[in-house]
């Protein structure tokens, strides 16, 4: 029987998130996740570790009704002049509204240097409402153990861990994961920041998108849209329709 194994919520665009023992999902995602991000206030962009990896060595947590972020140096903060000065650029820190429509960008380059590169075109996007999530076709996203194998799990930011690797099986099923009912929509196509230096000892490694690129054509976990909205726990059992 596959079973939860880890739920994970990210509460501030491209920052490090929170492990939970429980989640509440709603339509539109878990409670708390990529509800806030920082938006470039020149560009009008939210910012993501593909345009600034300088976002993973930040921590966001979620506290009662608001979040907290602890920068590298440990000061933890909210202020936009502080935020601002840390990634050099004039951001705000912005919560999503059910109206909030945020926008990104991704480097179109083989390599992982896009972000230094000026020569590099950039293509803009925009997500779903209400949330900052790069995808209006993923609310949740799923990652199996033995499919991430050496790999640090962290790199590839799911919501939902479970084990084995038979998740990309679930692509146009229901599953369903304690009161949670999913819709498995697609695979993730994953990015650059899947390459990108993270705390406690994640190097830097060109090598993870390479590999996925030329073994998974370019996808690794999947992403689902919420039928039922409800609370998971870890070590509830996951069963496809």
């Amino acid at each position: 029987m596959t079973t939860v194994l880890a739920l994970w919520r990210y509460p501030v665009k491209s920052m490090q998130g929170e492990s939970v023992a429980e989640a509440a999902i709603e339509v539109g995602g878990i409670v708390g996740d990529r509800e806030w991000a920082l938006v470039d206030q020149q560009t009008g962009l939210g910012l993501t570790a593909r345009r600034e990896p300088r976002l993973l060595f930040a921590q966001a947590a979620t506290v009662a009704d608001d979040v907290v972020i602890t920068l590298p140096d440990g000061v933890e903060t909210t202020d936009a002049a502080v935020l601002s000065r840390w990634l050099d650029r004039e951001v705000a820190l912005v919560r999503a509204a059910p109206e909030t429509v945020g926008t990104f960008e991704i480097g179109l380059a083989e390599g992982d240097d896009a972000d230094s590169d000026p020569s590099v075109e950039w293509f803009q996007w925009q997500g779903p409402r209400g949330r900052f999530h790069d995808s209006t076709r993923t609310q949740v996203s799923i990652i199996g153990t033995e499919t991430v194998g050496p790999w640090d799990m962290r790199r590839f930011r799911p919501n939902v861990v479970v084990g084995g690797t038979g998740e990309d099986d679930w692509v146009g099923h229901e599953i369903t994961l304690g009161a949670v009912r999913l819709d498995v929509v697609k695979q993730i196509d994953r990015c650059v920041i899947t390459t990108r230096e993270q705390p406690d000892g994640i190097a830097r490694d060109v090598d993870v998108l390479r590999t996925i690129n030329r073994e998974r054509s370019g996808n690794l976990g999947i992403g689902t849209l919420v039928l039922t909205p409800g609370t998971v726990r870890v070590g509830d059992p996951i069963t496809s329709a």
